[in-house]
C-alpha cells in the first residue's frame, strides 16, 4: 500500500500532454537562445516574453519557464489529470470539456485549476497571438540553453516545428493539483487588466530609434499595413515604398528590432526568428519596450512608427521592467506563491 502510495504521488506531480489538435501555430518557446548569435543561432523564444513570463507566475512556474505560444487560433489538449493553467495575450475563445462531456468556459489572464478532460483553444480575437502556461512547465529537451523551437532552423521545441495532431508535451514536476470541476482565481492587482489590454497598446505608434541613414525619418512620413507575409522572422510593412539611397551593402550583424528596407522600399522589422546579418539598408530599431508589441499584429492592421532618441528608449525599457517585476510581485503575493529571488 506505501508503494502504491508513493507512485500515486509520482505520477501527481508529473504528466504528459496529448495534442489532439495542433492549431494554426503553435510552439514551444521560452525566453529565448541567448550567447549563439556570433555562430548564426537565433534568439527564437517567444515574441511577447513578458505576457509569457506572466502566464508561468499566474500558475507558480518560474518565469523564464517553458509555454505554448499560439497564433490565430490555438490547439485542442487533453490533460489526463488535474492541472493549472493560464493563458495571457490577446483574447481566446477557450473552453474545457471534462470526462462526463460537461463544457465551461475558461477565461484569460486567470490561473485556472482544472480535472481531467479537454481543453479547446479557439480563434484569437483582439490580436493575434496568446500564450499558455501549464504548472510545472513544457518539459521538453534543452537545446544550446533553451527549450524554445527555431522553426528556421529546425530544432528545439517539439523536434523545431509547431505542434500537430498526435504530439505528445511532458509537462515537468509540479505540486500535486486536485480538482473536480473548473475553478478561476483573480490576483489582486489593479494593473492587471490594464497590462492584458493588447488591443489598447495596438492604438499606439511603434517607438524606433533612427539610423543614420537620410531616409530613416521617412519611416514615420508613411502609413503603414501589416503584409501578410508577415512571421515570427520579420513583420512586413505595406504601403508607399521608401526610395533608398544607399543600395545593399556589405552584410552586418543584425537582431530583433533591426527595421531593414529591401529594394521594395517596404520596410522589414525583424522578430525573434531573424537572422543574424544581412546586407539591407538599416532605417533604424525599434525600442525594447515597444518590440514585444508587434506579435499581436495581423495581416492588414495599421501600422505607425515614431521616431525617438536613445534616452526615451532605455527610459521606456526600464519603466516596462519595472511595471513586469511590479505584476510578478502582485501576483505571487495575492496567490501565494513563493517569491523569485
Amino acid at each position: 500500500r506505501d508503494r502504491c502510495r508513493s507512485l500515486r504521488a509520482i505520477w501527481a506531480n508529473r504528466m504528459t500532454l496529448h495534442v489532439r489538435h495542433g492549431g494554426v501555430l503553435t510552439t514551444v518557446q521560452d525566453p529565448g537562445r541567448s550567447g549563439w548569435r556570433h555562430l548564426g543561432v537565433a534568439h527564437a523564444g517567444a515574441l511577447d516574453p513578458a505576457q509569457a513570463s506572466l502566464a508561468n507566475r499566474l500558475v507558480g512556474n518560474p518565469a523564464d519557464a517553458a509555454v505554448l505560444e499560439l497564433t490565430l487560433r490555438g490547439p485542442v489538449l487533453e490533460f489526463p489529470q488535474p492541472t493549472r493553467i493560464a493563458l495571457c495575450g490577446a483574447r481566446i475563445d477557450a473552453h474545457f470539456e471534462d470526462v462526463h462531456a460537461r463544457r465551461h468556459p475558461v477565461p484569460v489572464g486567470r490561473p485556472v485549476t482544472l480535472p481531467a478532460g479537454v481543453l479547446t483553444l479557439g480563434a484569437i480575437r483582439n490580436g493575434l497571438r496568446a500564450w499558455l502556461a501549464v504548472a510545472g512547465g513544457i518539459d521538453v529537451p534543452c537545446v544550446l540553453g533553451s527549450r524554445s523551437t527555431d522553426l528556421r532552423g529546425g530544432f528545439g521545441g517539439i523536434d523545431g516545428r509547431a505542434l500537430h495532431e498526435g504530439d505528445l508535451l511532458p509537462i515537468g514536476a509540479h505540486p500535486a493539483i486536485e480538482a473536480c470541476t473548473p475553478e478561476a482565481s483573480t490576483p489582486a492587482s489593479p494593473d492587471w487588466w490594464i497590462a492584458l489590454n493588447v488591443a489598447a497598446s495596438m492604438q499606439d505608434a511603434i517607438r524606433y530609434v533612427p539610423g543614420e541613414l537620410p531616409e530613416a525619418l521617412s519611416l514615420t512620413e508613411r502609413a503603414w499595413t501589416v503584409d501578410t507575409r508577415s512571421d515570427r522572422q520579420g513583420l512586413r510593412c505595406n504601403g508607399d515604398g521608401i526610395v533608398a539611397t544607399a543600395g545593399e551593402q556589405i552584410s552586418a550583424p543584425v537582431a530583433p528590432g533591426t527595421i531593414q528596407l529591401p529594394p521594395d522600399g517596404k520596410p522589414i522589422v525583424l522578430l525573434a526568428d531573424a537572422q543574424t546579418v544581412g546586407g539591407y539598408p538599416r532605417l533604424g530599431h525599434v525600442i525594447a519596450a515597444d518590440l514585444p508589441r508587434l506579435a499581436q499584429w495581423r495581416a492588414g492592421d495599421a501600422l505607425q512608427f515614431v521616431a525617438v532618441d536613445a534616452i526615451a528608449a532605455r527610459t521606456a525599457a526600464q519603466r516596462r521592467r519595472s511595471e513586469i517585476a511590479r505584476l510578478h510581485w502582485a501576483i505571487d503575493r495575492a496567490l501565494g506563491h513563493p517569491q523569485e529571488s
